[in-house]
């Protein structure tokens, strides 16, 4: 038997095909482009999603059809938080508002205001990032597009409703509307009545490694499949991919690298800390949640510079490590790159990037350092926010796209002073933990696929001299305003 994840990303789709050991047999990949119509706005339409999904299935049928003939089960990940809404019909009805678009900011206020313990029901403090405040926004300036909603979904459930026909979510994702309550996993009247939404526009939740559907028989015949396979329920990406390399039990921490940095820690029990901006959400394995700290620009930071400069992001990160038998004889400039805000630990959306200490010696190197240095120290402020709010820290994996820069890793190691695993297959960790979900909604033991850990390719650990570097650069960082307005 095979089985088949899907990971639907921010820049694009992920598309994997492995066995019952979780070895990868095949993968495709294919873009997808995000609307940028407003400063701070983030969009995607579903339906490009769905063209990249095709993309992907078309390349490896006519590829390896052997493989995907004998796919037993599929299971999803996607991005979080943006509500697809979608009319009577299964079409949707606009283009979806992205987990970093930051247009709701004054309906968060106004969430907060109408249930003022929301931190402490659903999974963290009313952001622009989350559904609800979205929601209200959509309501006062396009209530048209609300009028016209027959259900509200999360990404990676329009793609299992295009794939089966079904319309479902899970609690793990479905956390990010701030419309469930998250201690029991279910819908709450009151916080969808602040919302404005009506129960009977939301589907029905399955937990993340049950079957929620079967593949459309249409579908089957054009890729060479079996008709009404299960397709698990799926989760949320940060939940999915902490599954996919084997972060599941309590303590256990994942450090993911890429569009935006999320710290997770797993709790057996729900532990909300709104107050420093920390979501806290069902894990995708029974008896678990996952606390959640969220750096909003991490990747998209490189990118940043690397389009700025126009040198590609491989080029940038080989002259930044070249810096480090030199440290000090660099005047390295000080950055705070909150190009998107700050999530965790401050809850500042509207705050903005700062550099300082630049002179006429600074070149694109400089700039890339304290580029990854910046992100590093934003990632060691979440973990010891979540920390000092009584979670521990366990075995540390290290996985994302940003995971293949060594130096980075580095950097987070000697501030963490911990050791950072960079496990089998991480740069696909989110489609390999569909996989999983796949095996367990196909019927195969729980131990045997959400809870064993896919060995250790590498072992970051930290190093004295940069370590004493980066702690006397903390230091500066920390003193830095995060919020130009108090310049």
């Amino acid at each position: 038997m095979t089985f088949v994840g899907i990971d639907l990303g921010t820049s694009g789709v992920k598309v994997v095909i492995a066995g019952e050991a979780h070895e990868i047999l095949a993968e495709a990949n294919a873009p997808i482009t995000t609307a940028r119509p407003a400063p701070g706005w983030s969009e995607q339409h579903p339906d490009s999603w769905i063209d990249a999904i095709e993309q992907c299935f078309t390349h490896l049928h006519q590829t390896v059809p052997h493989a995907l003939a004998d796919v037993a089960a599929i299971g999803l990940s996607g991005h979080m938080l943006g509500p697809v809404l979608i009319n009577s019909a299964d079409q949707p009805i606009r283009a979806t508002l992205l987990w970093n678009d930051e247009r709701a900011t004054t309906e968060c206020a106004t969430l907060l205001q109408r249930v003022p313990d929301l931190g402490f029901r659903a999974n963290g403090i009313p952001d622009p990032g989350m559904g609800a405040p979205k929601l209200l926004w959509l309501a006062q300036h396009e209530p048209e597009v609300l009028e016209h909603t027959d259900c509200l979904l999360l990404p990676k459930d329009y793609i299992r409703l295009w794939l089966t026909g079904e319309r479902a979510s899970d609690p793990s994702d479905a956390a990010g509307l701030m419309l469930l309550d998250c201690a029991s996993g279910t819908w709450d009247p009151a916080l969808c009545d602040a919302a404005g939404w009506s129960l009977d526009r939301l589907p029905p939740l399955v937990n993340s490694w049950e079957a929620a559907g079967g593949l459309r028989a249409e579908l089957a015949q054009r890729w060479g499949m079996k008709p009404g396979l299960p397709v698990a329920a799926g989760g949320g990406d940060n939940m999915v991919g902490s599954l996919g390399v084997g972060v599941t039990q309590p303590s256990d921490t994942i450090i993911s690298l890429g569009t935006s940095a999320v710290t997770c820690i797993v709790d057996p029990t729900f532990r909300p800390a709104p107050e420093i901006a920390v979501m806290t959400s069902a894990h995708v394995v029974p008896e678990a949640f996952l606390s959640m700290g969220v750096v909003m620009s991490a990747t998209a930071s490189v990118d940043w510079l690397s389009q700025l400069t126009q040198t590609p992001v491989a080029t940038l990160a080989e002259e930044a490590q070249a810096l480090t038998g030199r440290l000090m004889q660099e005047a390295l400039p000080l950055m705070r790159p909150n190009f998107n805000g700050i999530r965790t630990p401050y809850l500042q959306p509207g705050a903005r990037g700062l550099l300082t200490g630049i002179s006429l010696s600074t070149n694109r190197a400089h700039l890339m350092w304290s580029i990854l240095e910046g992100i590093a120290f934003q990632v060691h402020e979440c973990l010891r926010a979540q920390q000092q709010h009584h979670l521990t820290l366990g075995e540390i994996r290290l996985v994302g796209g940003g995971a293949r820069n060594l130096l980075w890793g580095t950097m987070i190691a000697c501030l963490l002073d911990r050791p950072l695993v960079l496990a089998q297959h991480r740069e696909v960790s989110a489609a390999l933990g569909a996989v999983r979900l796949g095996q367990a909604a196909s019927g195969l033991p729980l131990e045997q696929t959400l809870h064993s850990k896919p060995p250790a390719e590498r072992v970051l650990e930290p190093e004295a001299a940069l370590q004493d570097y980066l702690q006397q650069r903390f230091q500066q960082f920390e003193a830095l305003p995060r919020d130009l307005a108090s310049l």
